[in-house]
């Protein structure tokens, strides 16, 4: 009876992972899409090939999930989680997904994905089966400060790029060769994105075989675990999230090559940095964040607020909407194998209707990119011609 579970709860985790991939491609390559550094097909090729590469590098974020936020230890005080009750969480993360990204939302997989997970323990086990502090510790803190220190390091790092290559002689600047350096930055998002977030699916498969004892609670993550993940946030990636490449690339703020460098730039670092630290960032927030203290930081850029405000308000509704998602599964789940096939039918009539949704007004390669070029295109920032008097 435990085998069907888990079964189910490993294929809905790879799902989950797909949409993270596709979700979450405009991270990496909405600005060089829109700056015209790559075309859309190499740029998400190129982003699933390194988010490939980049769930083998680290399994500290895999930890903090398998290990830390569900208290999975019932002779430490812990409670047991059945796999029925992560795939219940699980599920509600997918749902969550895929709405903000029917709305081009460039919401957090991340936070899904854990709002997902504490609604569904919460009704199977209570409220103990939540580790508060590392919740606060490990997601909610950085989720707060990340998006804030991106934004001004890509503010920073913007000013400097374009300081140091102004001139006043009227010659050219140069900063069209920003576009070259932007295909090793946006490349630096997509490694990180896949260091950090398939870790998170690496982490709920290995706390299901930790909760159907199938695994020691002490392990680490095995290795098809991570090949399994890797190849699916892969395959996400490579489909591509235009909905919200669309909104990144130009909803926020219109991005040139110099802009660009150094929002990647200031992304890639922040995500490195806390997938190091086993944090289970946002790496949606921290692009988002970048992007806007980059269209902050270039002189006669427009910062969209009312598209931001947006951006935060799903943030913000993220947890809450995917843990009540979560509990609704999990009540489901809580009456044995026909619940979960009717909250698996739910979920997926749910999203089916979502994707049918979807087509009547479809975004590709082809429109959302051109919009998005255009935009690019657009600002062309004028300079003040200096008068050069007559020595005559």
């Amino acid at each position: 009876m435990e085998f069907l579970p888990v079964v189910l709860v490993v294929a809905l985790a790879l799902v989950f992972d797909f949409t993270n991939g596709f979700h979450d491609t405009a991270n990496a390559m909405a600005t060089p899409i829109a700056t015209r550094a790559l075309t859309p097909r190499t740029a998400v090729g190129l982003a699933a090939a390194l988010n490939l590469v980049g769930a083998f590098l680290s399994t500290e974020v895999a930890l903090t999930i398998s290990h830390g936020i569900v208290n999975e230890d019932a002779a430490h005080g812990g409670v047991a989680i059945t796999p029925a009750f992560v795939f219940a969480g699980v599920l509600g993360a997918i749902i969550w997904n895929v709405t903000t990204w029917l709305f081009g939302l460039p919401s957090s997989s991340s936070h899904a994905l854990f709002g997902g997970l504490i609604g569904s323990a919460v009704v199977g086990a209570g409220l103990g089966a939540i580790s508060w502090t590392t919740l606060l510790d490990k997601v909610i803190l950085p989720a707060l400060v990340a998006p804030f220190v991106a934004g001004a390091t890509a503010l920073l790092a913007t000013k400097l790029a374009y300081a140091v290559t102004r001139r006043g002689d009227g010659h050219p600047n140069g900063r069209g060769r920003f576009k070259i350096a932007q295909i090793f930055s946006s490349s630096l998002v997509a490694l990180a994105h896949g260091t950090n977030d398939a870790q998170k699916t690496m982490g709920i498969i290995t706390l299901t075989l930790i909760s159907a004892g199938m695994l020691d609670q002490s392990a680490g993550v095995p290795f098809w675990v991570i090949l399994a993940c890797a190849l699916a946030i892969a395959l996400g990636t490579y489909m591509g999230g235009w909905r919200i490449i669309r909104t990144l690339g130009s909803g926020l703020t219109e991005v040139k090559p110099a802009q660009g460098f150094a929002a990647e730039t200031s992304t890639a670092v922040t995500i490195l940095a806390s997938s190091h630290l086993g944090f289970a960032l946002s790496t949606t927030q921290v692009a988002s964040g970048s992007v806007i203290g980059s269209g902050v930081g270039r002189r006669g850029s427009v910062v969209r607020w009312g598209t931001a405000g947006r951006i935060v308000a799903g943030w913000l509704l993220t947890l809450p909407a995917s843990a009540a998602v979560g509990a609704a599964a999990a009540l489901l789940a809580g009456l044995g194998l026909w619940g979960l096939a009717v909250a698996t039918l739910a979920g997926a009539l749910v999203v089916g209707a979502m994707v049918v949704v979807s087509r009547r007004t479809k975004v590709g390669a082809d429109n959302a990119i051109s919009e998005v070029a255009e935009a690019a295109e657009a600002v062309d920032i004028p300079r003040k011609r200096r008068r050069v008097r007559s020595t005559r």
